[in-house]
């Protein structure tokens, strides 16, 4: 008799290959049909999104009890909710500002946005880091730094300030 802590038969083998194409495949036509936006620079959204389609695909490849209409239907509804909470931040400025952390000014002319810091817990060794992650020796070459909804820094100096039009909002 043998182990199946080693080998249980070619059937669930077979299965892990047939449903791991289908979906894998699935997946990539869904991702393309639903355009670019998911592929950007991810968002807290995106990022629920990757790691929930990872263990719904994890789950489905070594699960015997989920067929492979299953798991497809799971997929699509996966990545339908994502492009729908898309459509809706594009559509309404209201949903957004429920949804989106939005950029939040951390520095700016010549001073630490304690407030802001505090409450994305960032220190002042945070924004030094990030100048010099931009290639700059001191803050008095940066007009502004700015979190980022995605969670990076956008470090901008002060000869690149312009009218400042991209960052007076947050001001």
């Amino acid at each position: 008799m043998e182990n199946p802590l080693f080998w249980d038969g070619w059937e669930p083998l077979v299965k892990i290959v047939v449903v791991g194409t289908l979906g894998y495949l699935w997946l990539v036509m869904l991702l393309r049909v639903t355009g670019p936006r998911n592929m950007a620079k991810m968002t807290p959204f995106d990022f629920v999104l990757t790691v929930t389609l990872g263990s719904a695909f994890g789950r489905v490849l070594t699960a015997d009890d989920v067929t492979v209409v299953e798991a497809l239907v799971a997929f699509t509804v996966l990545v339908s909710l994502q492009w729908a909470m898309a459509v809706a931040r594009q559509r309404s400025r209201r949903f957004t500002r429920l949804v989106d952390t939005g950029p939040t000014l951390l520095y700016f002319d010549g001073r630490m946005i304690d407030r802001a810091l505090r409450r994305h817990r960032f220190t002042e060794s945070d924004i030094h880091s990030a100048v010099r992650e931009n290639g700059l020796g001191s803050l008095e070459e940066v007009a502004a730094v700015i979190l980022q909804a995605d969670g990076t820094f956008a470090v901008v100096e002060h000869g690149k300030l312009g009218d400042a039009s991209s960052v007076r909002p947050y001001v």
